[in-house]
């Protein structure tokens, strides 16, 4: 896994997550197509698949590369 996306989920995404009693994990990265598992009340929340997905994928393009897609499993 790459370091530098890793920072960025960590520092920049995690807490944010965190502080609404979520969480995510980074399950693998393969051909610029990220894929992680919620966890916590993430897990179970509508926004999850469509608003917060869309706002992780938007920060790691910006952060991170701008072809990454975001996909939860």
């Amino acid at each position: 896994m790459d370091q530098k996306l890793l920072d960025i989920v960590n520092k920049n995404i995690r807490p944010l997550l965190q502080r609404d009693g979520g969480d995510l994990q980074v399950v693998s990265l393969e051909n610029n197509v990220l894929k992680i598992s919620y966890k916590g009340s993430c897990g179970c929340c509508p926004h999850a698949a469509m608003g917060t997905l869309k706002f992780i994928e938007k920060i790691l393009q910006e952060q991170y590369d701008p072809k990454i897609v975001v996909k939860m499993v």
